[in-house]
């Protein structure tokens, strides 16, 4: 029985094709559920805003346990540097050079003709080789490439350092037999493992799989979800059929692939439909209690889309332990809250002085903020809204002069009665990283007002800490 090596692609697939970009919850949740799942490496889109795309990719890089983290290296030196950062820290890093070897997909794409090209896989292969150990070149439109040409180009990619070869049919123009052909011409030219990615253009990608397996092919490129792709649930349940018969055998649990492929791509086709903002903390099963050691509780943040230093971490553990000598669990909720109030204590760089706000279902909310900023300085912003919380942050914005990607923001009562307390919950996105901040007054907008200053306070203390 021959194992066959099976790589996850869907957050290179989904950055490329989806209208609303994956926020960094979707990314973290794809990559957790395919290392679950049992896939043998999970590939990464390609850097595209380096500060915001490093700090995901390191947090991810943190949380995959088994899978190798595949990225690509871009076009030049700088990218493979860049693209080697972020990954260097996970378990079984790999570097991917991704270049399209067909004639028209070079000259559009790099306005290259093939004997130029041959020294580009040459300079990068070995520029990532000499970074990282397992460097994979990926030939891209290789079934519309000339065949001699991809040849030379696959041998130049392995002659250079690469340890792995792919090749794709991303026209989808290959029907099982002739994907199967494909791979006996060019298998006895690679001296290390062929992979490839099969099209389901013309819906056969489970049975061009399979065609090419049997025919040589030592790895298979698949999606959680992603049009036009082979499924991985499907690939799955396949190889659990007919595997034995065809001689091959995969890690991927099949029970495993079918739940969560399915539940991943409810929860992201419903995101994608409604433009939510904000993953559902109910959907993250946590529970947390006195016995939890502090990795347990580092990977319930995680899973919460937090990455906390270790001084965050170990405020956060004794404020659950404190929580935990009245109640006999943390859910995901209670745990936001203990981050929320517990995680990285800033100084009060913005202080709030005044506010005053207006609503009416005549016309828009209007708000004005009065802040002190280092003890000292006094600045105000005007704001306009559809609400008077909307209108506050605004007039906030306008103030501070920048604007920050509200993630969450949740309102509470914590008492009750009509001199309840409301507590509020903000969210606040920089730089890839969340930061959050509580807010309690018996007036909702002061709340909401106070939480997030809290969570810029944080913003202002983190940035000062990486500029000393």
């Amino acid at each position: 029985m021959r194992k066959i090596y099976v790589a996850d692609f869907t957050l290179n697939k989904l950055a490329g094709e989806r209208k609303n970009p994956l926020l960094f919850r979707e990314k973290s949740a794809l990559a957790s559920c395919a290392d679950e799942m049992g896939v043998d490496a999970i590939e990464l889109a390609p850097i595209v805003k380096e500060k915001e795309d490093t700090v995901v990719y390191k947090t991810i890089a943190k949380n995959v346990k088994n899978a190798a983290l595949c990225i690509p290296v871009g076009d030049d030196e700088k990218g493979v540097e860049t693209a080697w950062e972020a990954i260097k820290d996970a378990v079984k890093p790999c570097l991917q050079v991704v270049l399209p070897l067909s004639t028209v997909s070079m000259e559009y794409t790099y306005h290259l003709k093939s004997d130029k090209m041959l020294p580009k896989i040459e300079s990068l292969v070995k520029a990532a080789r000499e970074k990282c150990e397992n460097v994979e070149f990926v030939a891209l439109d290789a079934a519309r490439a000339e065949r001699e040409f991809l040849i030379e180009a696959l041998k130049t990619a392995v002659e250079s350092g690469a340890g792995a070869v792919t090749v794709s049919d991303d026209a989808g123009i290959l029907l099982p037999y002739e994907f199967a052909e494909f791979v006996k011409e060019i298998k006895p030219h690679v001296s290390v493992p062929l992979y490839i990615r099969a099209n389901n253009n013309l819906r056969m990608a489970v049975a061009t799989a399979f065609a090419a397996a049997e025919a040589g092919a030592d790895g298979i490129k698949a999606v959680i979800k992603g049009s036009n792709e082979l499924k991985i649930d499907d690939l799955a349940k396949a190889v659990s059929l007919k595997g034995e018969s065809a001689g091959i055998s995969i890690n991927v649990d099949v029970t495993k692939a079918h739940s969560t492929s399915r539940g991943m791509r409810s929860k992201i086709d419903e995101t994608e439909t409604v433009g939510d903002d904000k993953a559902d903390v109910d959907t993250v099963d946590i529970f947390l209690d006195s016995e939890s050691t502090l990795d347990q509780i580092s990977e319930a943040c995680a899973a919460l889309g937090y990455n906390l230093s270790e001084e965050d971490l170990g405020n956060v553990e004794r404020g659950l332990r404190r929580v935990c000598e009245t109640k006999s669990c943390v859910e995901a909720k209670e745990l936001e809250a203990v981050i929320a109030s517990y995680s990285m204590r800033a100084p009060s760089t913005y202080h709030l002085e005044s506010f005053t706000t207006t609503s009416s279902n005549l016309s828009p909310s209007m708000a004005h903020v009065v802040l002190t900023k280092d003890g000292s300085t006094q600045i105000s912003g005007s704001g306009v809204g559809d609400g008077p919380v909307d209108a506050a942050f605004g007039a906030i914005e306008q103030a501070i002069g920048y604007h920050y990607e509200l993630d969450e923001f949740a309102i509470n009562t914590v008492t009750q009665g009509k001199e309840s307390l409301g507590s509020a919950l903000i969210k606040l996105r920089s730089n890839g990283n969340l930061y959050s901040g509580n807010g309690i007054s018996t007036n909702i907008v002061g709340a909401c007002i106070r939480a997030y200053i809290n969570a810029l306070n944080k913003i202002v203390y983190d940035n000062t800490d990486e500029e000393d």
